[in-house]
């Protein structure tokens, strides 16, 4: 473990504290009176932040990186944002010691010499706390149930969330020796709750929830300021008075020195999730520091030694993936296995085990010896009798009760060792030094071997299974392959990091490097593959790789080296790869590759191998490839393989000779033999042959397949028509071809002929045959949802969208009819088209009407929608004639119109605009026709309204001019301009607050869809118990009524015709049962509605009647004209009222509806 300095800083004041937001971006120090905010990854002081009055003693973040807290001997504690914001202050009696944040609940305790205080942001106020002693330190429980408090009279309280006493732990110190850090440990492995506890005693404990003491006290031999854990719980740092850091494993075992100060320690706190530590000094130094923890471990063959937890040893079994834990209790410095023995060196002593058995599989090991000395080395190395300690140049051999029996010093720095083997007490090392030296050395010699030198330094060794290969990875990550006998250099590959030689096969080594493996057979071209980490051993077809902490053993298919040497025609060198490990198929390949060398040997071999013993079947292989084809035939009809006597005819082209080795035996087999004929005549670019041979075989699929890759419908035709109509596969790839080749008609003959309905509409909708298409609908239903759904979306595609809604509804589809009505919409919208946008929201209201129809579950909500579109398509048809004339030159409406519009969007706009509406533009239509129709008041009211609104610059004249000029106009609006209600006769303003309804009865106006005129109707109800069928029955009855008289008398004298007004006659009326309803005056502000009973519907005349007869599940509504002689009509489909003249003179114009669009001739509703 190496602890490198990262950064540093020097404030003015001692650094009490410190707390790490906990993505790990920031540091919070506690110096002085301040808080400093430094930026983890370099240093740098982000703000200082002031707040408090005096010295900051304590800081803590809250887990979810919201906000931290601090607190100051000026007896207050400040909340902060994570935006370096004060957001609330509260304090204490006493100046405040220590604050922690709970982990689950993120409810702050501030702790204060006399008290504790319980803080969270869903209370208002902080609930306290009495203590009976001063408390240094406080940590909550990962869970966030408990807190624990250290005190200064040696005791350690637990207390719950709200901060009752659970737990008492006294130390037997007492006051003497006062509690200064605790911390839980915040491992999710550990079964219990774990607290460590630091003293002035000098005494590091370990505490359960419950109080019960775990182990015994560690002696620290200094003052502890602070105690912190790692984020998994692994670890443990200190720091006090010995000034400097010390990193202890979490059952209390020292392990060393993070970094060595010029004061004492007063507070040290580790990132989240990693491994760097940052420590807080007494004169201000904030140190920033990472800690490297190396690899320390051992192999040797299929058996992996390395360090767990820095004291603990796992020996892994690399084969059997076994593992055995071996605790040592102190830090683990070196780990060396060779066979049977492992050592283990700690500090002050190095333990030699051994295994209990000479099984290979045992992993049970005991102490053999113990060395009760402390080395100082490098490297270590174990042996079967000795242990070899590598110090920089020199080499000491040990026995193993530690006396030395030989040393050897080195010429240069001694960079890789390595146990190569041999007989007990003499075995040999590699050795790589850092001038390029190799040697080698026994244990029981003085004398080192020089092996070669070369001129880069060493980094990696391993010699061949035989002795007399070595290879060296150099520090240019070059791998080199020397013959050792003769010094040569016999090939050499970049890119390496590691290298190792196949234990079982001379000639194979792999190397490692740039995250590749690379496998070499003899001088073969590398073989390479992904994998990450360090080659250390290749044992048969397993490489043993490193990665990062871990070992694995690779398994990897020696195929790519056997044909390799195959490609030689190196069948042994082939035959030895192939028994470290390759697939069946390699080794008949290998078998058949021998074969055509004539390499019987290794044939043979393979065979055996596989358990193959006929040595018929052999001798017949060895006569096809010798070329005696006939006997080889007769040989493989002995040995009962006729197939493969057939396979070798037919791959020679010999199909003759094949038809006359089955002779007339198998008419099966005859035209199997037919068939690899026609395949044969395929190969070779004969097709029209192949069809023919494949048609009299009975394979008309591949006749079929050749016929369509070339184009031949006739051809296609003619086998088509030949087939019986069960055979649906050939007969349906046929169709498939006659599709391809533009051919429909055939392809629809040959869909009938099986009987394949959903295929050939299917064919009619792909090729836009949509007159057949629905012809066949018409007569199988069950397919509309096959023709409407395409043919919607080609209309679609084609821009034909009301045809392709039209489809989609009748198709089934209300979803996908209701999507194109939308986007319809919002393009028109958009587009400025408003009399479209009128007409589509009108479509759209009545789609949704018939979905609330359809499906009852989704009623309420499309009744909603019905309204909400109804009323956008009355707000848009009348717009248009608003967009129209502001933004065209020649206006084509009336000025009493257009002022109806006006006033008519202007009542109904009274909360959201819907898109593409303009306000401007309606206010602006308002006050232009206002003004020229002598309604000067309302006119100032646009012209006020504009003044608050943004206003094109084109308008922007025009309305200046008009609100000064409206002001020279008396403040008054025409008579002739104000609406009557017809149901109570009151005369309405021309602005109404209430929107388009009467201001005294609260009756809602009906407007002309054309002029926007108030309609003389009125709206009545049907009394309870009456339905429409005989309100309407009723109503047809036409009861007698006294005749109306003519008031007015017509006299023509002298060429002149004159009218005179009898004043005598009685008012007619008085005695219509409607009209009396009507004479009432209503104060409320709730509307009453017309009800109606029967004798009222029987005194009705039918003409005088308007009934808007809603499909379900809508209420009928009906309208009462109190002026009959002005006829009004009402469209059968849409239900909007017009003056007669205005509907016809515009049907004459449209030749339809205005507003729904349904055609004079068009029969429907």
């Amino acid at each position: 473990m190496r602890a490198v300095l990262t950064w540093r800083d020097k404030v003015e004041q001692c650094v009490y504290d410190l707390a790490f937001k906990p993505d790990g971006a920031q540091l919070i120090v506690a110096a002085g009176s301040r808080l400093l905010v430094y930026d983890t990854s370099d240093g740098t002081l982000l703000q200082p932040l002031k707040g408090h009055k005096d010295t900051v003693y304590c800081v803590a973040y809250a887990k979810d990186g919201k906000r931290f807290a601090s607190g100051s001997a000026d007896k207050s504690v400040i909340i902060w944002t994570s935006k370096l914001e004060g957001i609330l202050k509260y304090t204490h009696n006493d100046s405040i010691q220590c604050v922690s944040y709970n982990p689950v609940t993120h409810q702050l305790a501030s702790c204060s010499s006399s008290d504790i205080g319980l803080w969270s942001p869903e209370q208002k106020s902080v609930s306290k706390h009495k203590s009976s002693s001063k408390i240094t330190c406080c940590s909550w429980t990962n869970d966030g149930q408990y807190l624990a408090l250290g005190m200064f009279n040696g005791v350690v309280s637990i207390r719950n969330k709200n901060g009752e006493e659970k737990v008492k732990i006294e130390r037997p110190g007492g006051s003497l020796s006062p509690i200064w850090s605790i911390s839980w440990n915040p491992s999710r492995e550990e079964r219990n709750d774990i607290l460590a506890v630091a003293d002035w005693g000098q005494k590091l404990s370990f505490y359960q929830l419950s109080g019960k003491q775990i182990g015994k006290d560690h002696s620290l031999n200094f003052d502890p300021c602070c105690i912190s854990y790692f984020t998994k719980g692994e670890y443990i740092l200190l720091g006090g008075s010995d000034k400097q850091v010390s990193l202890f494993t979490k059952d209390g075992v020292r392990l060393g020195a993070v970094g060595e100060q010029t004061s004492w320690v007063w507070t040290c706190k580790v990132k989240p999730d990693s491994n760097y530590v940052v420590v807080g000094c007494q004169d201000g130094t904030i140190s920033f520091y990472q800690l490297i923890f190396s690899t320390v471990h051992g192999l040797y063959k299929d058996r992996y030694a390395y360090r767990d937890s820095m004291t603990d040893v796992i020996v892994q079994h690399l084969i059997t993936e076994q593992k055995v834990r071996i605790k040592c209790k102190e830090l683990v410095k070196k780990i060396a296995i060779y066979k049977n023995r492992l050592a283990i060196q700690l500090p002050e002593k190095i333990l030699i085990y051994e295994l209990y058995s000479e099984d290979s599989l045992d992993m049970r090991y005991r102490v053999k010896e113990k060395i009760a000395r402390k080395f100082e080395c490098n490297l270590l190395v174990v042996c079967a009798d000795h242990i070899i300690l590598c110090q920089e140049r020199r080499l000491q051999c040990l026995s193993f009760s530690g006396e030395k029996e030989r040393e050897w010093q080195m010429e240069s720095l001694i960079r890789y060792i390595k146990v190569i083997g041999g007989p007990p007490g003499r075995e040999g090392l590699l050795v790589g030094l850092k001038n390029g030296q190799i040697l080698k050395i026994f244990v029981d010699n003085l004398f080192a071997i020089v092996l070669l030198k070369q001129a880069t330094a060493v980094r990696c060794l391993d010699m061949s299974a035989s002795r007399n290969k070595l290879a060296v990875v150099d520090e240019n990550d070059m791998c080199l392959v020397y013959d050792i006998h003769t010094k040569e250099l016999l090939f050499q590959e970049p890119n390496a990091n590691s290298v190792a030689w196949n234990t079982q096969c001379e000639d194979m080594l792999c190397f490692s490097g740039g995250g590749y493996l690379n496998i070499k057979a003899s001088t073969f071209p590398v073989h390479q593959q992904k994998l990450q980490g360090f080659v250390v051993g290749y044992n048969g077809s397993k490489i043993f790789c490193l990665h990062v902490f871990s070992m694995s053993a690779v398994e990897v298919p020696q195929s790519a080296p056997m044909y390799q040497y195959l490609d030689r025609k190196m069948f042994r060198e082939a035959y030895q790869i192939a028994c470290l490990g390759v697939t069946d198929t390699d080794w008949r390949e290998l078998a058949m590759e021998a074969l055509e060398g004539l390499e019987f040997e290794t044939a043979k071999k393979e065979r055996k191998k596989r358990g193959e013993t006929n040595n018929d079947l052999f001798l017949a292989d060895v006569f096809s490839y010798q070329g005696k084809f006939h006997e080889a035939a007769k040989l493989y009809k002995k040995s009962g393989h006729e197939n493969l006597a057939l396979d070798m005819y037919t791959e020679l082209r010999m199909f003759e000779y094949a038809k006359d080795f089955l002779g007339s035996e198998d008419p099966k087999e005859t035209k199997m033999l037919i068939a690899k004929q026609a395949d044969w005549a395929r190969n070779i670019n004969e097709p029209k042959a192949a069809v023919e041979m494949y048609i009299s075989a009975g394979e008309h699929c591949k006749a079929i397949e050749i016929s369509g890759d070339h184009g031949w419908v006739d051809m296609l035709i003619d086998i088509a028509r030949k087939l019986d109509k069960a055979e649906r596969e050939p007969l349906l790839m046929c169709a498939h071809f006659f599709k391809k080749l533009d051919n429909p008609g055939y392809a629809a003959e040959t869909y009938l002929k099986i009987g394949d309905l959903k295929s050939l509409v299917q064919l009619h909708v792909e090729t836009q045959r949509w007159d057949e298409a629905f012809a066949l609908g018409e007569k199988h239903p069950e397919f509309k949802d096959d023709i409407y759904v395409p043919y919607a979306q080609w209309l679609a595609e084609n821009d034909r969208f009301e045809e392709a809604q039209k489809a989609f509804h009748k198709a089934g589809r209300q979803g996908e009819a209701v999507r194109v009505l939308e986007q319809l919409t919002h393009n028109a919208v958009v587009e400025s088209r408003f009399s479209d946008a009128a007409y589509y929201y009108w479509m759209l209201s009545m789609q949704c009407l018939d979905i609330a129809q359809a499906d009852p579950a989704q009623k309420e909500v499309m009744l909603g929608k019905f309204h909400h579109f109804q009323h956008l398509a009355e707000l848009y048809h009348g717009y248009h004639a608003i967009h129209r004339y502001v933004e065209e030159p020649f206006s084509f409406h009336l000025p009493e119109t257009l002022f109806n519009i006006s006033r008519f969007l202007l009542h109904s706009l009274t909360k959201d605009t819907p898109l593409g509406i303009s306000k401007v533009n309606t206010l602006f239509t308002l006050a232009k026709q206002s003004k020229a129709l002598g309604a000067y008041k309302l006119a100032r009211h646009a012209y006020d309204k504009l003044q608050g609104l943004q206003i094109p610059a084109r308008f922007q004249k025009s309305i200046e001019l008009g609100s000064l000029t409206i002001r020279s106009k008396p403040f008054h609006d025409s008579e002739e301009l104000v609406p009557l209600c017809y149901r109570c006769s009151t005369n309405n303003p021309l602005l109404n607050n209430l929107g388009n309804v009467c201001i005294n009865c609260r009756q809602p106006f009906v407007f002309s869809a054309s002029s926007y005129e108030v309609l003389h109707l009125v709206e009545f109800c049907l009394e309870e118990g009456i339905t429409d069928e005989e309100a309407v029955s009723l109503i047809d009855l036409e009861a007698p009524r006294l005749k109306r008289e003519n008031k007015w008398q017509e006299i023509t004298s002298n060429n002149a015709q004159t009218l005179r007004l009898d004043e005598s006659m009685d008012s007619v009326g008085e005695d219509d049962p409607f009209t009396a309803k009507l004479s009432f005056e209503q104060g409320g502000s709730e509307f009453v509605p017309v009800v109606v009973s029967r004798s009222v519907l029987r005194s009705m005349s039918r003409r005088d009647v308007l009934i808007k007869r809603w499909p379900p599940p809508l209420q009928w509504q009906y309208f009462r004209s109190l002026l009959p002689d002005a006829s009004i009509t009402m469209c059968p489909s849409c239900f909007q009222m017009f003056h007669s003249e205005d509907y016809e003179l515009l049907l004459l114009q449209h030749t339809c509806c205005p507003y729904c669009r349904r055609r004079v001739d068009d029969p429907s509703p």
